[in-house]
């Protein structure tokens, strides 16, 4: 299956709430790979928020995350 992230919306802090082509919708903390290289600019929360949606998230400077990934690390959401 193409995994694809079709809807995301920031939820505070560094969590974003995506919703995933199977439908599933899920809240994924990405605080845990600030620390990488090419995220470590998103440790401000202002540069963060400035996410685009192109089938899978990305920020400015280049950096993106596969849907994979963010379908794996998320939690179901309730609300």
């Amino acid at each position: 299956m193409y995994l694809q992230v079709t809807d995301v919306e920031y939820k505070g802090n560094y969590t974003l709430k995506c919703t995933f082509s199977n439908g599933a919708v899920k809240d994924v903390d990405l605080s845990p790979v600030l620390d990488a290289p090419a995220f470590r600019d998103l440790k401000d929360k202002d540069k963060f928020k400035q996410f685009g949606l192109d089938e899978t998230i990305f920020w400015y400077n280049g950096a993106d995350i596969a849907p994979e990934w963010l379908f794996q690390n998320g939690r179901t959401c309730v609300d």
